[in-house]
C-alpha cells in the first residue's frame, strides 16, 4: 500500500489526498513535520519536502506533488482529473501552476509563516503588515475564481480537475488560518461549498492541527 507523508497543512499533500481519494486509491497517512528534517526523511527527498508517496512493496519512492499527480494520473485510469482535449489539458494544468505557484507564494505560504511556523517554532507574535497583505492578494485571487465559475462550470472546464482539487487544497489552508475573506465572492464561495461537501474532502475538514484552531465556519458546508 501507499503510504503519503504528508503534513495536515501542507496544500500540497492536501492536493494528493484529494487526488487519491477521488480515484480510489488506498493509502496510509504518515505524519511528517517539514521542520524537523529528519534523515530517514530526506534520504526519500532531499529537498525535505512534503509529500512523499512511498511503496515499500514496489521500491518506489515519488517526490513533488505535481509530478506524483502526473504519475497516478498515468497509472489510474478511474475519474481522470487532466482530461479533455490536448488545449484543455494544457488550460487544467495552467491553472494547477496559477495555485501552487501564485496562490501559494502570495496567499498560502505568508499565512503559514505568520500564523503556524512563528507561533508553533519561532515563538514570535505575527507581522500584521504581512498579514495584511495576504489578505488583500487572497481578494484578487478569489476575484479570479469567480470569473472562471461565471464562464465555466469547473475551474478548467466542463467538468471537475485537478485545476478544482490545486485551488481547494490551497484555499482550504488559507481559510483554516484564518486568512480569507468570502465577502463579495459569491461564485467562489458557492463553489467552495460544494467540494466541502465531497466525501474526499471531509477528512481534510475534520483534522485539527495542535495549538492552532480553525475560524468557526471552517468545517461548515453551508458557510
Amino acid at each position: 500500500m501507499w503510504q503519503l507523508y504528508q503534513f495536515p497543512l501542507c496544500p500540497f499533500s492536501r492536493k494528493l489526498r484529494l487526488l487519491m481519494s477521488e480515484k480510489g486509491i488506498a493509502y496510509e497517512l504518515w505524519r511528517e513535520n517539514p521542520w524537523d528534517h529528519r534523515d530517514e526523511f530526506l534520504a526519500m527527498n532531499a529537498a525535505g519536502c512534503t509529500p512523499v508517496l512511498h511503496n515499500p512493496e514496489r521500491s518506489i519512492t515519488l517526490c513533488d506533488s505535481r509530478a506524483i499527480c502526473e504519475y497516478l494520473e498515468e497509472t489510474h485510469d478511474k475519474n481522470p482529473m487532466i482530461n479533455g482535449t490536448a488545449a484543455g489539458r494544457a488550460e487544467i494544468r495552467r491553472l494547477v501552476a496559477l495555485f501552487d505557484e501564485n496562490f501559494f507564494d502570495d496567499v498560502t505560504a505568508p499565512l503559514l509563516n505568520e500564523r503556524m511556523k512563528k507561533r508553533l517554532i519561532l515563538r514570535q507574535a505575527p507581522d500584521s503588515r504581512t498579514l495584511r497583505d495576504a489578505l488583500r492578494l487572497a481578494h484578487d485571487h478569489l476575484y479570479y475564481i469567480d470569473y472562471l465559475i461565471d464562464h465555466r462550470p469547473w475551474l478548467g472546464g466542463a467538468t471537475m480537475s485537478l485545476a478544482d482539487l490545486a485551488a481547494a487544497a490551497q484555499l482550504s489552508v488559507a481559510d483554516y488560518l484564518g486568512g480569507l475573506d468570502w465577502s463579495g465572492h459569491d461564485q467562489a464561495r458557492s463553489w467552495y461549498s460544494v467540494f466541502k461537501s465531497r466525501p474526499s474532502f471531509r477528512p481534510l475538514l475534520a483534522e485539527r492541527m495542535e495549538v492552532i484552531q480553525p475560524p468557526s465556519h471552517y468545517a461548515d458546508v453551508n458557510a
